[in-house]
């Protein structure tokens, strides 16, 4: 059945820039997210691609739009690709998320997978509807090989999910913005991860992600 995935986060967005969380909220690339999405593109150029998929959220989809535009494919968006809703916190720093919600931001920094964000998602939900949307392309790309663009939160739940990681644990994956990750599936349930966080692409340049989970 062997599927490739190829799974890439948005190029950088102004919240990115400044720190900020950005969840849900539909915030454009910056110039130099789109740099970094053409940077991206050029090095996959000699690939071949059956599908490119995305998140339904403007920064995904313009990043995977410059990546489809090379092989001439259209982009599928699928809104499960989407960023952990954050809720009360979009638009937020970190200190001001400690600052206004002191309690329940160190309960969801200790334990993610059971913590509900103020009028946003508990990580198991987005772990869920990431996994389950992912599984539904692999399972109609047998023997191909497929673009997805996602979300720093997404990606990391879907590759802890891949290698057994507790999702507790999932923010020590560092994933930088337009970085490369590579997925192979031999078989649904024996997913390899073959590459993670690649930005060559940038030429030893990458950016901080802490402001988009």
């Amino acid at each position: 059945m062997s599927c490739r995935v190829y799974l890439v986060r948005h190029g950088e967005t102004v919240w990115n820039a400044n720190m900020r969380f950005q969840g849900h909220a539909d915030i454009a690339l910056t110039q130099t997210g789109r740099e970094q999405a053409e940077a991206l593109a050029e090095r996959l150029s000699d690939k071949t691609f059956h599908a490119v998929y995305s998140s339904d959220l403007l920064r995904a989809y313009e990043t995977a739009a410059i990546l489809a535009e090379t092989h001439s494919l259209r982009v599928h968006k699928r809104p499960n690709l989407r960023e952990i809703n954050f809720g009360k916190w979009e638009g937020l720093t970190y200190k001001e998320i400690i600052e206004q919600f002191g309690d329940s931001a160190r309960k969801w920094w200790n334990n993610p997978s059971i913590t509900r964000i103020p009028g946003g998602e508990k990580l198991t939900e987005v772990a869920e509807r990431c996994y389950n949307e992912l599984r539904l392309i692999v399972e109609q790309h047998k023997d191909q090989e497929v673009l997805v663009v996602a979300h720093g939160g997404t990606i990391r739940c879907i590759v802890s999910s891949v290698l057994g990681i507790n999702l507790n644990q999932y923010w020590r994956l560092r994933l930088d913005n337009t970085a490369l990750n590579i997925i192979e599936f031999p078989e649904w349930d024996k997913g390899i991860l073959v590459l993670y966080n690649d930005t060559n692409h940038l030429g030893g340049k990458s950016g901080d992600t802490f402001s988009d989970k």
